[in-house]
């Protein structure tokens, strides 16, 4: 099989770093997703009486034991602490020599759908009183109100801690924002932008004005009284996805110079598309065609054949609409091979974390070809009849992989997919 990047040199993954529920870092994290355990349980963070869905996907964390200094903890949202958390994780992993990298030459490239929710959130609580003034006190402000309000600072704080020179992006699509900020870190290294990209991405929307947002749409589940089994993706019983947080950054290298240096190589990006359906901000068309696009020409940038995917990561949310949409587009873009890859959606166990999930996604798939095990779909007890692949229930399976496949499908009509290789698996 061959492939190539469209500038000449392909992107790697040398380091992973991860802050996801049920486990810190990538080998806590991994573990649970291996095992088929789930972390949903019933939110803690807030009270949540008051919503039609009281369950989510948390992660426990403590700033300050995970490294951060109070100041640190003090200045960033929630959101930007498991970024920088990740991201030292990644670098530490990696091995990069930083210091001995021009500044100019590295590069963030981080996602989030929703910025920096609860910092937003618990700062107009304390400037209009509790919701009772409608004109805010400014006074009462932190010095880091503005950087709440902007996205961009998530991307920043990552910079600052890794000093990055480079280009620095905050890429907000939805819930294709991790998978498309990998891709765009993957392009930077292609095209000779960079030498090493910090890319990934952060999402901390657990609060009480993303429950009702989601409340009033009917998304998110209503399955209260059983929060380990809620997320249900593909199953005959699901009634929405599970809200979840947390965070995956990788450290991307040109893999001529990752090789020079003898890094540890989890993965190549060999392929990557984005599609939009131009059609409706949370409808999906049932015959799944932008997403089987995508796919379609992710495989095309990989110079790879349908047949030559061996697992699929699903997007997998835990919605009918969504799930009959991507099983229809799996079928349309791999045809026949579609019913003999296992897919699998990560979901189940660890909620929607909506922009974070691509890159947690992602940073899955790096480690499924470095352990040669497919992570299963927990809950999946009932199949619906119209979700008819096979999607690994339940137990996770150990498998020959060499080439796997992750999508993201994102409110707003964005469809993503990226293709992976484990090392030399392709030319």
């Amino acid at each position: 099989m061959t492939a190539q990047g469209a500038g000449g040199g392909r992107a790697v993954i040398t380091g992973i770093g991860m802050v996801a529920p049920g486990g810190i870092g990538r080998k806590a994290a991994w573990e649970l997703l291996a095992a088929g355990r789930t972390a949903t349980r019933r939110i803690t963070l807030f009270d949540p009486a008051p919503f039609r869905s009281q369950v989510a996907a948390e992660v426990d964390f403590d700033p300050v034991a995970n490294g951060l200094t109070v100041r640190e903890a003090r200045r960033m949202d929630r959101a930007a602490q498991f970024a920088v958390v990740c991201a030292r994780e990644a670098l530490s992993d990696s091995g990069v020599d930083l210091p001995g990298t021009e500044p100019d030459r590295v590069a963030v490239s981080l996602g989030s759908a929703v910025g920096c929710t609860m910092g937003l959130e618990e700062e107009y609580a304390v400037l209009s009183d509790g919701g009772r003034q409608w004109l805010v006190d400014h006074r009462y402000g932190v010095p880091q109100l503005y950087g709440y309000m902007a996205p961009s600072t998530l991307a920043v704080e990552v910079a600052r801690e890794v000093g990055a020179e480079g280009p620095v992006a905050l890429i907000s699509t939805g819930c294709t924002s991790g998978l498309d900020a990998i891709g765009h870190g993957a392009r930077l290294i292609e095209e000779g932008g960079a030498d090493v990209v910090v890319a990934g991405a952060t999402e901390a929307p657990l609060s009480p004005i993303t429950s009702a947002c989601f409340d009033a749409i009917r998304a998110t589940t209503s399955n209260n009284a059983d929060p380990e089994h809620a997320s249900r993706p593909f199953d005959r019983e699901r009634d929405g996805f599970v809200l979840g947080e947390g965070a995956a950054v990788l450290v991307l290298e040109d893999k001529r110079a990752a090789e020079r240096r003898g890094a540890h190589v989890y993965a190549e990006i060999v392929g990557f598309a984005a599609r939009s359906n131009a059609f409706h901000m949370t409808g999906l068309r049932p015959d799944g065609r932008e997403m089987a696009e995508a796919i379609t020409r992710a495989l095309e940038r990989a110079r790879l054949d349908a047949t030559a995917v061996d697992y699929i990561n699903a997007h997998g949310s835990g919605t009918k609409q969504n799930d009959r949409h991507e099983t229809a587009a799996f079928k349309r873009s791999l045809g026949e091979h579609a019913r003999a890859v296992p897919v699998s959606s990560i979901k189940s166990m660890i909620g929607h974390s909506l922009g974070a999930i691509g890159s947690l996604e992602v940073a899955a798939c790096a480690l499924a070809l470095e352990h040669q095990v497919v992570p299963p779909t927990a809950n999946l007890l009932t199949p619906d009849p119209q979700c008819d692949l096979d999607y690994v229930p339940r137990v996770a399976r150990e498998h020959r992989m060499d080439v796997v496949l992750s999508v993201g499908s994102g409110f707003g009509g964005f469809q993503s997919a990226m293709v992976l290789a484990g090392p030399g698996a392709v030319r």
